[in-house]
């Protein structure tokens, strides 16, 4: 099936079979995994998948591909946008998601999918940017919101630089696999609050930050910043995801 794809959809199809086998290596697949794979595009991952798991949950919101996906064995198709996807109804309940991301939505799909609870391990195919954004440390120019909330809730397992041939459309950027396995429940809607707001802005102090995002007055953030032991004048940058934690029980 000859299908183009789709920029405006963030599409880079995998068309090399040999990165399969490090995605199997790091995604730890067994015979009784239940999958989520969200952007089969052609189905290249989702025919390996299916061959050596119990159950695969493709979400496609492209239904130019729907022939290509067609008729795969233990494997339900989901279409539509898989940020709207209800994956703690799926049934059977997958508790791993494996897939070559779409580059434009590839955050916002993590940080969401952490809030499912049935899932213990990710092994995502994402622009080798963003792969460093997950577990970069305190005060690099990486670490951001999602550093924060990937890392509250997972611990990093594998890390595989990929290259862009294994593409088509061969992409302008660099990537990478990445692996993780979940250690916490993860940020509730009080955590998730906070760290968003104080990278809100993040040439302002984080007490300024949070006061502009709403979040929290600035005097009630000084208060809480002195409360875990730092200045009324640190930035969002210095705290490591742990002080996210200790700053919103703070301010609650």
């Amino acid at each position: 099936m000859s299908v183009s794809p789709r920029k405006d959809l963030g599409q880079h199809f995998l068309v090399d079979d040999n990165i399969l086998r490090v995605i199997e290596r790091l995604a730890e697949l067994r015979p009784d995994d239940v999958v989520l794979e969200i952007g089969p595009g052609l189905g290249v991952l989702t025919r390996f998948l299916a061959d050596r798991v119990g159950h695969v949950h493709a979400a496609e919101v492209d239904r130019r591909l729907e022939p290509g996906l067609a008729g795969i064995e233990r494997t339900t198709v989901h279409w539509g946008d898989a940020l709207h996807l209800d994956v703690a109804s799926l049934a059977p309940p997958p508790s791993k998601l494996v897939a070559n991301l779409p580059y434009n939505v590839a955050t916002p799909i993590v940080a969401e999918s952490l809030r499912v609870q049935q899932l213990e391990l990710w092994c995502v195919m994402v622009q080798r940017e963003v792969a460093d954004r997950f577990f970069a440390q305190p005060s690099t120019k990486a670490y951001g919101s999602v550093s924060v909330l990937v890392q509250v809730a997972a611990e990093r397992t594998g890390f595989h630089p990929v290259s862009r041939e294994v593409f088509r459309p061969r992409p302008n950027v660099e990537s990478a696999l990445v692996a993780f396995r979940r250690i916490a429940p993860g940020a509730p809607p009080a955590i998730r609050r906070v760290v968003e707001g104080a990278f809100g802005h993040r040439r302002k102090t984080l007490a300024n930050a949070l006061s502009l995002a709403g979040v929290s007055s600035r005097e009630r953030a000084v208060q809480a910043l002195a409360a875990i032991g730092r200045e009324a004048n640190v930035r969002a940058e210095a705290l490591a995801p742990l002080e996210f934690v200790a700053l919103a029980a703070a301010i609650e």
